[in-house]
């Protein structure tokens, strides 16, 4: 009887197979490459078996992204069972007596962090687990988990479900550091004492820095060490991504990995059965590594945090009591003078702060980082500047924040930012790399000194972070919860929508009795009838109650529709002003003369109410 993986481990090093994608990719098909296992089943079994002749003593199951969530990509989502079942068939037929099966399951929380939480990938394991392990594969292999907590959580599962190996691996974007900050050896670490068999690494990295990330790793106490790494970094050539290096390259490495004590050697993205086999006559005549001294690894980068730096001024505000910040978007074009004059007047009339959007309605303005640089230089009032996630990927978003921090910018309203259908370039990219909550929780891990990848920025930013609340739903209940979500991830305070119905507010205050944050109520001036059908009818998440509209469609002539606008924004400050400590004027079209009328309101509002609370305390 042949003798489980576990026990061959001990006695030798084995060669893994390497990707399945790349082949059939080479091949011509760019499509669901777990359908295969079904449309094209002969391709598949073609690729196993090439891996198989260059040397591979493990194979891998095409069953990578056959779960609902990945499937649903392409509508198979229905299509779990069958596609795991057919992927175990294929690889065990052909597979030799020799060969040990694995059925691969692979991570969902990506590069690109999706918000699904850990239940509902839980429930999707277990059907992906379930047919493979029916199927009768020699153990699993969990790879390419981004997200530590992801892998943690379906290790536990996998292990509940089976005593068969377990092989769990972490990916990485820097070498030795997980995208959480986690040191490499302390995550494999953990994985063995959560049950993993086989504790390692795959793709991202190719040989080098691979081989760079295993030299601080002891040998496992019970587990052994594995490693995936890529061919090499992508070239990209006639629309598609290409690897290319020498066999002669994986061959000398495979010497390296072995003194690392890498004891399950295999390939992930861009290799082909000439990498396996150069692996494979790499470590031909070497024994595994029984013990290994780990050199003393340089002390991490310590990151600067600002113990004692100044709380931000705008923040202090919004903790300390009533306060009203002013939205005033920079203009479309590179005439200033009137923006920097309205900026003047919002400071003199005591806005505690001016908020400017990041190209709202998704059309093109001055950067507000560069107006709010000049704000902070030129005036007493503090910048807030917006921060969307449609129009940077997270290259750009890292790089900004760390500019807006560089440039002393720290109060941010992140927002998801409206879709370029809707603006002047409908033909534009919208990106969305990242949700609003994922933006929050990234800004605040900036706040720990470590990136997204999880290298050291080697200092703590230091924002803080306004989330944006949409209360004009049919469902409030729902947007409360997804404001909840948003202060769990990190948002310090909150900005809402424009509301125009006195009822709504005192609706949403009683709604939001259990949410700590500040919530600071949208009230935006109407500047005719046509601009509140406008409003009511075209712009997402803005809704006007029938007697504004009718208010507003009654008003004869500009300065009438001015009038009748300012009073119902008055009645709606003085039912806000009884339920919130924050008000949020959002200057109309660049009319700021009223907003400078409401700010002043509010201030003589809040003297007035002073005066009578002193008084109340002196009669007591």
């Amino acid at each position: 009887m042949r003798q489980s993986i576990r026990d061959e481990l001990k006695k030798r090093i084995l060669i893994g197979d390497g990707a399945m994608g790349t082949l059939l990719y080479s091949y011509g098909i760019d499509r669901c490459f777990e359908e295969l296992n079904v449309s094209q089943a002969e391709e598949v079994e073609h690729v196993h078996e090439a891996y198989i002749s260059a040397g591979a003593d493990v194979i891998q199951t095409n069953s990578y992204g056959a779960n609902r969530t990945k499937l649903a990509r392409y509508g198979l989502e229905r299509e779990v069972d069958r596609f795991n079942r057919a992927a175990v068939r294929l690889a065990k037929q052909a597979a030799n007596p020799d060969t040990y099966v694995l059925g691969t399951i692979g991570g969902i929380r990506g590069f690109q962090k999706q918000s699904l939480s850990l239940s509902d990938i839980g429930t999707g394991f277990r059907e992906q687990a379930t047919a493979l392990l029916d199927e009768g594969v020699d153990g699993l292999l969990l790879e390419t988990y981004y997200d530590f907590d992801e892998l943690r959580h379906v290790l536990q599962i996998a292990r509940s479900m089976t005593d068969l190996p377990i092989a769990a691996h972490v990916s990485m974007q820097e070498p030795g550091v997980l995208m959480n900050g986690l040191a490499l050896p302390e995550a494999l670490t953990q994985l063995e004492a959560l049950g993993a068999d086989i504790v390692g690494t795959n793709c991202r990295l190719g040989p080098f820095h691979m081989i760079e990330a295993l030299r601080g790793i002891p040998l496992p106490g019970k587990a052994f060490l594995s490693a995936y790494p890529n061919s090499s970094l992508p070239d990209y050539r006639d629309g598609k991504l290409l690897y290319e290096n020498e066999p002669e390259y994986f061959k000398r490495y495979a010497v390296d990995f072995r003194n690392e004590g890498v004891r399950l050697l295999g390939g992930c993205c861009g290799t082909t059965p000439v990498q396996i086999r150069a692996f494979k006559e790499g470590i031909s005549e070497l024994e595994p590594l029984e013990s290994k001294v780990v050199a003393e690894r340089p002390k991490a980068i310590e990151v600067h945090i600002h113990d004692k730096a100044p709380e931000s001024p705008l923040y202090q505000k919004v903790m300390s009591g009533r306060s009203v910040f002013v939205e005033f978007d920079p203009p479309r074009h590179l005439n200033t003078d009137s923006f920097f004059k309205g900026i003047k007047a919002l400071e003199e009339a005591g806005a505690d702060a001016v908020t400017m959007a990041d190209n709202s309605l998704a059309s093109p303005r001055i950067s507000n980082a560069a107006v709010g640089k000049l704000i902070k230089d030129r005036f007493r009032v503090p910048p807030l500047v917006h921060l969307t996630c449609r129009d940077r990927n997270l290259i750009g978003l890292q790089s900004h924040l760390l500019g807006l921090h560089v440039l002393g910018l720290h109060d941010l309203l992140v927002v998801t930012g409206d879709p370029t259908k809707i603006g002047d370039f409908p033909g534009a990219t919208s990106v969305y790399d990242v949700s609003s909550m994922e933006l929050i929780k990234l800004i605040k891990q900036f706040n720990r000194g470590v990136s997204y990848s999880g290298k050291s920025l080697k200092e703590a930013t230091r924002f803080r972070v306004a989330g944006a609340f949409n209360p004009n739903v049919r469902n409030l209940d729902r947007a409360i919860q997804r404001l909840k979500r948003k202060a769990e991830c990190g948002a310090d305070y909150f900005i809402s929508q424009p509301v125009f119905d006195k009822e709504r507010i005192i609706e949403i205050s009683k709604a939001t009795r259990e949410v700590s944050a500040p919530i600071y109520i949208g009230i935006m001036p109407l500047t005719s009838a046509r601009n509140a059908e406008f409003l009511h009818n075209e712009v997402p998440g803005i809704r006007l109650p029938d007697d504004v509209r009718v208010r507003m469609a009654k008003a004869r002539g500009k300065e009438e529709a001015r009038r009748v606008s300012l009073a119902i924004c008055r009645e709606l400050i003085d039912t806000a002003m009884e339920h919130f400590r924050g008000i949020y004027l959002i200057t109309p079209m660049g009319h700021y003369s009223m907003s400078v009328e409401l700010v002043n309101y509010i201030k003589q509002k809040e003297r007035m109410l002073a005066v009578q609370r002193n008084g109340a305390g002196a009669t007591l």
